[in-house]
């Protein structure tokens, strides 16, 4: 398994399939809007003999703040180790290393981000966020 932050390499109508057909937290999202994401984001791609079978992308400043999305591994290679491997890939990361405060949104992969430090947020109250529909 090889991880690569090369955006040339990223098989973007996998990713845009994955994305726009697959993911629960990402249904229907258009291609103009996943090609943006991807231009506008760290990206994450993972390889196994040259073909991508994983994707995350980080948004942040490289110091006080960074938000991980679209982390998935495609259903033939889940329960491998690929998701813990890539994520540990990205907190490794010379340019995030530093980012103090993470955040992430998902419904059911608590135990694998709780292995990685995430937990619920201590102060709900103080969170506020602000959504719409994909483009």
């Amino acid at each position: 398994m090889e991880v690569s932050t090369d955006k040339d390499r990223l098989d973007r109508q996998m990713i845009y399939q994955f994305l726009h057909h697959e993911a629960y937290w990402s249904k229907g999202r258009s291609w103009a809007a996943v090609q943006s994401s991807i231009e506008h984001s760290l990206c994450f791609g993972v390889y196994e003999n040259g073909k991508q079978i994983g994707f995350a992308r980080v948004v942040s400043d490289y110091t006080i703040f960074g938000w991980l999305l679209d982390v998935f591994v495609v259903p033939s290679h889940r329960g491998q180790g690929v998701g813990k491997q890539l994520l540990q890939y990205i907190f490794d990361y010379p340019l995030l290393r530093a980012v103090k405060n993470w955040g992430l949104k998902t419904h059911n992969a608590h135990s694998l981000y709780e292995q990685f430090g995430f937990q619920n947020l201590a102060r709900p109250e103080i969170h506020m966020e602000r959504s719409s529909s994909y483009a």
